[in-house]
């Protein structure tokens, strides 16, 4: 059994600390709210940031509520050429040992450390959907995207399960200009190999000769 995956689009956006928000906005700032995103608790704000790289620049970049404990930057890898910080594919969270970048407001400026990333290619579900699909927390899985002569089979794409969770796929803005689709893409999850079997693996089979 299989269900259909609904596919967002993630484009470049910043999670961020209050301490970082309140440097760049002032000791009593808040985070003012716009809009729900699609997981629920998660929204657009009102604020924007700039973001600099030792190349280049993204103005007006959206800040996403509620605040994190650390701020994290959420690119693809287009985005990290055009400003000149090295492209490390991470989950969200996983911040330890990445770039960090420059934050601007429109008198203010911080750098921060670490927390450019571009965002593993991953699915939302709830545990009653991951029951379903017979799939665990951090499981890797393949989905086959619905489109019309560009159809695509993602791999690697980790699946994050919590109770708050609503079914989604999230690809960033590369990943989703690959396939064309009508204006509600899906996809489905499908099963070549064992859960302990990996596209390295299977890479490294098919030069070898090995045909599964």
């Amino acid at each position: 059994m299989s269900i259909k995956i609904p596919i967002e689009t993630s484009a470049r956006h910043v999670h961020i600390s209050k301490e970082d928000f309140q440097q760049l906005f002032g000791p009593e700032a808040e985070l003012h709210y716009i809009k729900e995103l699609s997981q629920p608790g998660q929204y657009l704000c009102q604020e924007r940031i700039t973001v600099c790289g030792p190349r280049g620049t993204f103005e007006n970049m959206a800040i996403l509520g509620p605040f994190r404990n650390e701020t994290q930057i959420e690119i693809s890898l287009t985005d990290s050429r055009k400003l000149g910080i090295p492209g490390v594919i991470r989950q969200s969270g996983d911040i330890g040992n990445t770039p960090g970048c420059i934050l601007r407001s429109a008198d203010r400026q911080i750098e921060i450390p670490r927390g450019v990333i571009v965002a593993k290619r991953h699915i939302h579900m709830s545990p009653g959907d991951a029951a379903s699909l017979q799939i665990h927390d951090n499981e890797e899985v393949f989905v086959l995207t619905k489109s019309y002569g560009r159809a695509l089979i993602y791999a690697d794409v980790v699946v994050r399960v919590h109770p708050g969770f609503r079914l989604a796929m999230h690809v960033d803005t590369d990943e989703a200009n690959a396939f064309s689709s009508d204006k509600d893409p899906y996809g489905v999850i499908v099963r070549f190999f064992d859960q302990n079997y990996n596209t390295h693996k299977w890479i490294d089979d098919v030069l070898s000769g090995i045909h599964r």
